[in-house]
């Protein structure tokens, strides 16, 4: 990795890129660490555990200290897979992403123009969760417009930086700002590790397990994110005016862990928005019982709690794996272009085999994401590290834009005869 970036130093054109990606960045950190106007306060706390940890986690604490990134690119995020998800359902939307660059730059423009009420709306979340915490806010009619309006205009700003640093920098800019904001928490990270040890009922026994376990936890998520299950695929050969083409072998890669972490994130939003909701309003009847009754399914301290989210986030692996490979859909383009799975029949037959591998692939995907997403739940349920915030969705997020980044910059130094480099 280090022997990639030096070289890629190296390259006029790809040096430009990474000082563009360190200056957008770093506005973006300065402006993290701007505080809204009105908030009289040294500083919130998200609550441990849940929906609103795992926002101010990606976040790089804009959140807990409602800066003026606050609501961050989540709105963004939050648009991407709701005009997914509609894409499958409207035949339109559907349409437009087949219609190649034209039809995923309006898919683009719809997710952006989508972006503008969810940042509203997250923006109104996130005053109303200051307002609750007792923390001293300005609560004039003025006052709220002016938390609203930065909080919804920090969000777009967010959004067009990350578009610039798609544009002009490295990877995808709004996943690069996220592992951004999620390394710079680590050292936040380690003081709570370090303070959980030394305080009371602490045991340095367990803080060094816990440290093991998050690099081995690391070390299965890389391997896992590499793996990828492949299916040959034999092109016949062709005759194209007075030229013949031989036929060609190649395979459809299907990866592992790919949707583990929209699966977390879906499955969490499922379990914590009443618990959001209920927070609200901490003395009515109904929250309390979503928050801590005995035969609530949204009570975390009970065992039940853990199994639903478990089958949650297998169930949305396998949904997300199937709309995102659609296999009649790929079944019909290995069809059109006179390709075929050796063994298996084209038409009907080539889809169910598909759909089979897809099944095995996303349920073993969805077993490990259902591991990784219970595991945090479980020690903040049952040891003293429930402040510490780091999540597996965390490291699988960082390993995934980490080796995205990689992946371009390779690529680009093979384009330019750099292949020595990478050996």
């Amino acid at each position: 990795m280090l022997s990639t970036l030096r070289n890629a130093w190296k390259v006029p054109d790809l040096r430009k890129k990474i000082l563009w990606t360190v200056f957008l960045v770093a506005i973006f950190r300065i402006g993290s660490n701007i505080r809204v106007p009105g908030v009289m306060t040294t500083g919130l706390t998200a609550k441990s555990g849940g929906l609103l940890q795992f926002y101010d986690l990606i976040a790089g604490g804009s959140l807990s200290k409602m800066s003026i990134f606050a609501v961050g690119v989540s709105p963004y995020i939050n648009a991407s897979i709701i005009v997914q998800l509609l894409t499958v359902a409207i035949p339109k939307l559907e349409q437009l992403q087949k219609e190649g660059d034209d039809g995923r730059k309006k898919i683009q423009n719809l997710t952006r123009y989508l972006s503008i009420p969810l940042s509203f709306v997250l923006a109104w979340g996130a005053y109303v969760t200051m307002s609750n915490s007792g923390n001293l806010v300005d609560t004039s009619k003025f006052g709220i417009v002016v938390i609203l309006g930065v909080l919804t205009i920090g969000a777009m700003f967010s959004m067009w930086l990350g578009d610039r640093i798609t544009v002009r920098g490295l990877g995808n800019g709004v996943s690069l700002l996220i592992m951004v904001n999620i390394i710079s928490r680590l050292p936040f990270m380690a003081r709570s590790l370090s303070q959980a040890t030394e305080g009371e009922g602490g045991d340095i026994v367990k803080s060094a397990l816990l440290v093991v376990g998050v690099i081995a936890l690391l070390y299965v998520i890389v391997l896992l994110s590499l793996a990828e299950r492949r299916v040959p695929v034999q092109y016949a050969g062709k005759a194209v005016g007075n030229k013949v083409y031989k036929g060609q072998s190649t395979h459809i890669p299907f990866s592992i862990i790919g949707t583990a972490v929209i699966a977390i994130i879906f499955a969490m939003s499922v379990m914590e928005f009443p618990r959001v909701i209920a927070q609200f309003a901490p003395t009515k009847d109904w929250a309390i019982w979503i928050m801590n009754g005995d035969y609530s399914p949204f009570n975390q301290q009970k065992w039940w709690y853990l199994v639903i989210y478990a089958l949650l986030t297998i169930f949305f692996t396998w949904f997300y794996t199937q709309i995102t490979f659609k296999p009649e859909e790929m079944s019909e383009n290995m069809h059109k272009s006179a390709g075929f799975i050796p063994g298996v029949r084209p038409g009907e037959a080539t889809t169910i085999y598909l759909e089979k591998i897809l099944n095995r692939v996303s349920v073993f995907g969805g077993l490990f994401a259902a591991l990784v997403a219970v595991i945090p739940v479980y020690l903040q349920n049952h040891t003293n590290f429930s402040q510490i915030g780091l999540s597996g969705t965390s490291i699988l997020i960082l390993v995934s834009v980490g080796m995205e980044v990689m992946r371009q910059l390779q690529s680009q130094l093979i384009m330019r005869h750099y292949d020595g480099f990478l050996k």
